[in-house]
This record gives structure tokens, sequence and C-alpha cells, in this order.
């Protein structure tokens, strides 16, 4: 599938901005990743992220947010930390409908940036 069509299959921007109010509520209900976000300004952190995936899904290239590396410095994830986000993700975009071959294929477009994310990967 293209990447124009991928954003565009999943529902475009309103429902990016509905996946991203379930994933922070799934991230913020998980013990292991809500103290990253307790000093979060969460309405800036999700205008972040619903950037961040229109333009990894190939909708607008809106994300001006700072590199991954260096947004992500000082949080100390792990590689276990990543993951648990991905599945996040993967569940909200379930639970909003959408395709699990377009699930499959986001979380494969988010697996590279690991090694941005966590360091010693």
């Amino acid at each position: 599938m293209s990447e124009s069509s991928v954003y565009e299959a999943v529902g475009g921007a309103p429902a990016v901005a509905a996946v991203v109010d379930l994933f922070y509520a799934k991230v913020l209900a998980d013990d292991d990743l809500s103290p990253h976000f307790r000093t979060t300004d969460l309405p800036t952190l999700k205008a972040h992220q619903r950037a961040f995936i229109a333009t990894a899904l190939g909708g607008p290239d809106a994300y001006r947010g700072r590199p991954l590396d260096e947004a992500h410095a000082r949080l100390g994830l792990t590689g276990a930390d990543f993951d648990r986000v991905v599945t996040h993700l993967a569940d909200s975009l379930t639970e909003a409908g959408v395709e699990q071959s377009l699930i499959a294929e986001t979380a494969a477009r988010l697996t590279p940036l690991k090694q941005q994310i966590v360091k010693g990967t």
C-alpha cells in the first residue's frame, strides 16, 4: 500500500486524533510507562504525536517536534518500554476499527525508530 493511502485508509486526521486519545489513555494507565509522563504537558505532547503519526503514515508532513533521539534522551526508556508503547498504539488502532493489515504496516514503520528512542539498541 502506498504511504498516502495508509494515512487515508486509517481515516485521516480525525482517526489519527481519536487514536492518539485512546493511545494516551492506555499509556497513562500503564504503571510502567506513566511515570515518564508525570511532568509532561499532555495537550502539547498529543499535538506532536498526532503530527508525528500522520507523517509516519504518509499524511501531511506536519511534525515539527525535536528529533526523536533528542526528545527521548532523558527518559531512560528501555526496549521493553518501546515495545509496550507500540503494543498500546496497535491496541488503540484496533479499538478505533483500523484493519489488521494496516496496523501491522504501522508497527513495521515504527520498529526502525527503536534505535533512535532507546539508548543502547
